[in-house]
């Protein structure tokens, strides 16, 4: 399926001179985000998983039923304060400034191989800040996988070392 067609084009958005990837229109079709989850899970399916990952807020609505599909647990990478219990904590560099990501404590057992999933893969500060914060809490980074890559951005060249998949590469 040619999921580029269900990807909108946002100009200008957050800022002036961004060109925004929208998912919702995705989201939106059944049978599309249906075959994005089939298509996600046959692309992971040469690595061991025992987890997924998924970072927020979209890295939840393609992580978690690609962990249902996988038969695997899920787990929340949320942003700081907003997990009720003990929780470990990455801080990352953005263009200008700081941010933060934070995984429940007991979330991993050691050992435990995980798939860290998001919508899309830019810069790659967050996806590499999600995989120091498993490798802390006691687990592997199995691979990543993203609906999409912005490859112009060169986001691998900060995951090297990380197995990587995606469905569609601008």
């Amino acid at each position: 399926m040619d999921f580029t067609k269900y990807i909108r084009d946002i100009p200008d958005f957050p800022a002036p001179g961004i060109l925004f990837r929208d998912i919702t229109p995705l989201l939106g079709h059944p049978e599309a985000f249906s075959e994005v989850i089939d298509e996600l899970a046959i692309a992971v399916s040469g690595y061991q998983i025992d987890k997924v990952a998924g970072i927020e807020s979209r890295g939840f609505i393609f992580g978690t039923p690609l962990a249902l599909k996988l038969g695997v647990g899920f787990i929340p990478i949320r942003k700081p304060g907003k997990l009720p219990a003990d929780t470990i904590r990455e801080e990352y560099t953005l263009e200008y400034g700081t941010n933060a990501i934070e995984m429940h404590s007991d979330a991993l057992k050691p050992g435990d191989r995980v798939l860290v999933v998001d919508d899309l893969l830019a810069t790659g500060g967050t996806a590499c800040a999600a995989a120091k914060l498993i490798e802390r809490g006691g687990g592997k980074v199995a691979a990543m996988a993203f609906v999409i890559e912005l490859a112009f951005l060169e986001g691998r060249k900060k995951l090297e070392g990380y197995e990587i998949v995606d469905l569609v590469t601008y």
